[in-house]
């Protein structure tokens, strides 16, 4: 039986891919697995905000049509680049057992976030980053920083930049983890929502491939995962919105924190609650609510 995963040419996503086909050929040895490789708008045009040219979704939306056109039958994708709610004729069929959901600080020479000096220039291409650096360090400078892990390595260690944030994920899977100066505390530095998670996409009526990845499901990842999402959901916030939002599931117990920040009001709303593993989505749009409530709606787009 042929399968083919549909994937971006970059190291992350390719690693994402075969991580995906190993763990499918772990229960499935009979598979035939192929990848279908794509670039993207969001890669092609790498040297633009994402603000500028659509956001996060210019990273999957060639993907999901080649499922759509039956070019491919599976898309892997970091769950932090798919929209909150699903697309028209696909599902989010299986989020993958979920790794480190935070945020690290890179500097050539500098060991944390606090020591930078007055004034020092910090690269991101995310709303919700430079809310967070901002709130901690009114004095830095934010430049725009894109391309894949080992494009935004590089210009940090030619000194483009003094510092760099990035996601821990991307470098653990890329075994980069020895270039971590600094993990963010989640508590305050918010993750993204559903960063760290992978997610398999496929027809939604394609019931064998719907079968196929259930193998690949991690169900208190996806309670998380779902929580998170659906505060978004709720929220309706765009590529320009800082929203942030993390969950933890402890004694049977859901913990869900998110963020709204506005750069211009210089301020970040903050709600916590919890609440029953299966009942993920309610917390969710319990949280959202309380957001909506503090006067978030101001701060979205």
């Amino acid at each position: 039986m042929k399968i083919r995963i549909a994937t971006r040419k970059s190291p992350l996503a390719l690693w994402q891919a075969h991580y995906v086909q190993q763990k499918l050929l772990k229960t499935h040895p009979y598979l035939d697995i192929s990848f279908v490789t794509l670039t993207t708008q969001g890669d092609r045009e790498e040297g633009k905000a994402l603000t500028e040219i659509g956001g996060k979704l210019l990273f999957v939306k060639e993907l999901q049509l080649s499922l759509l056109n039956n070019q491919a039958d599976l898309s892997v994708h970091s769950v932090k680049d798919l929209s909150a709610h699903e697309t028209p004729g696909l599902k989010l069929a299986a989020i993958c057992e979920r790794t480190d959901p935070r945020d690290v600080f890179i500097s050539k020479n500098y060991s944390s976030l606090m020591k930078l000096p007055l004034g020092s220039t910090v690269g991101t291409a995310s709303p919700r980053r430079t809310v967070l650096l901002k709130s901690q360090r009114p004095d830095l400078t934010i430049k725009l920083l894109r391309g894949n892990i080992g494009t935004r390595l590089l210009k940090c260690e030619r000194n483009e930049y003094d510092a760099i944030i990035l996601a821990a994920a991307g470098l653990k899977r890329l075994e980069l983890e020895h270039q971590i100066n600094e993990y963010l505390d989640p508590v305050f530095f918010t993750p993204a929502i559903g960063q760290g998670a992978l997610g398999v996409e496929c027809r939604k009526e394609d019931h064998f491939c719907l079968s196929l990845v259930e193998c690949l499901h991690h169900p208190k990842t996806a309670q998380c995962v779902n929580a998170e999402r659906a505060v978004n959901q709720v929220l309706g916030g765009g590529c320009h919105s800082a929203i942030g939002a993390h969950a933890t599931i402890q004694n049977n117990a859901l913990q869900l924190r998110a963020m709204v920040g506005n750069l211009q009001k210089r301020t970040i709303l903050r709600s916590k609650m919890t609440g029953l593993p299966e009942a993920a989505c309610e917390l969710g749009q319990a949280v959202a609510a309380d957001l909506l409530d503090q006067g978030a709606l101001s701060f979205l787009n």
